[in-house]
């Protein structure tokens, strides 16, 4: 692998990959505004970490998230690999992912704007794909066993952190019943610093992969090479990823923690605390089992079990609604833009 002054003589000499890494850290940066906020929504809501030091912290557990996990198991970085294939042109494929990353670009700025929290690896994973079928004329261009990883994940993300939210706050419930209210709220506050680390570092295990996978692919076809299945990942790109994503957050976040902390349903210090803890839980599974989840929907649907633990009516319904039309929306609408952006783009270059 490189090193980060051997990259940056090579970005200089090679203005196709200048043109790939900004795409590249501009999908990362939109990945901080809209996925990396999720993983400290509940603890600033709660206010038991103020904005500024939760982004911070979101960054640096994010970056230990990436390095920690890739050292243990890059399973999830190899599947999003491999998952497509843009041919054996490396010129053409180089275009394809472009046109891809400036799919997600759109799609979830377009979400930002909005505050709907969407999904950037199922964004990701959509753009992909369409490219690849655009630029293969069929559904030549997929793997097929690897995007069975992917259903898998949507299944994954939604049901087990739905009940992990759910059974996760009933036991914390059993377990902290006739204990004085005011010190219950005073540890859990804190102990949501930890829930919300847990879930940056969860995130950075996850999103992180894909993202830097992507960054490896773009490295990999600006030198002539479509064929590479097999790479490892230096740390500075790590620190680079990470450091992206938590500007993008600290620049955007805010419009999805109110979304996702705020406005879905109404937390205390302990449910936010077992929001975290399940989605945490969930997230390791699925990182360590090499399936690529949505961190987004992960979070979002822990919250929404912790919310119906007590009644459906403490769930907001209709944030809810408006968050799983975008979700279902994400696969065909980023895919579809995909498509079109290669045919835009070979058209011009």
């Amino acid at each position: 692998m490189p090193s980060f002054f051997d990259f940056l003589s090579d970005v200089i000499a090679n203005p196709t990959l200048l043109i790939t890494v900004f795409l590249t850290l501009g999908v990362i940066f939109v990945n901080g505004w809209t996925d990396a906020p999720n993983a400290i929504a509940t603890c600033i809501s709660t206010r038991a970490i103020p904005p500024k030091p939760a982004i911070v912290m979101a960054a640096v557990f994010n970056f230990f998230g990436v390095f920690v996990m890739t050292m243990v198991n890059k399973r999830v970085a190899q599947t999003v690999y491999n998952m497509v294939d843009f041919g054996g042109n490396p010129d053409d494929a180089l275009t394809a992912l472009c046109a891809a990353l400036f799919a997600i670009v759109v799609w979830a700025t377009a979400a930002w704007y909005f505050g709907i929290p969407t999904s950037e690896s199922h964004a990701l994973i959509a753009g992909l794909s369409g490219a690849a079928i655009a630029l293969q004329g069929g559904l030549g261009g997929i793997n097929g066993s690897e995007w069975m990883k992917v259903l898998y994940g949507l299944v994954l993300s939604s049901g087990l952190g739905f009940f992990a939210g759910w059974a996760v706050v009933k036991l914390t419930t059993f377990l902290c019943y006739g204990f004085d209210r005011r010190k219950t709220t005073k540890f859990f506050s804190r102990a949501q610093v930890f829930g919300g680390a847990a879930m940056a570092f969860m995130h950075g295990a996850q999103d992180g992969q894909k993202f830097m996978s992507v960054f490896m692919l773009g490295m990999a076809l600006t030198k002539g090479q479509a064929n590479v299945t097999e790479f490892d990942i230096p740390t500075w790109l790590m620190l680079l990823c990470s450091a992206v994503m938590g500007i993008g957050t600290s620049v955007g976040g805010y419009r999805i923690i109110k979304s996702v902390g705020m406005d879905m349903v109404k937390l205390e210090s302990y449910q936010g605390f077992s929001a975290d803890v399940a989605a945490a839980g969930c997230l390791l599974l699925s990182s360590l089992t090499g399936i690529p989840v949505s961190t987004t929907h992960t979070k979002t649907t822990a919250i929404m079990g912790v919310g119906a633990s007590k009644r459906l009516s403490a769930v907001n319904w209709g944030v809810v609604k408006e968050m799983v039309l975008a979700w279902i929306l994400t696969f065909p609408g980023c895919g579809l833009i995909g498509f079109l952006m290669v045919k835009l783009f070979v058209w011009l270059f």
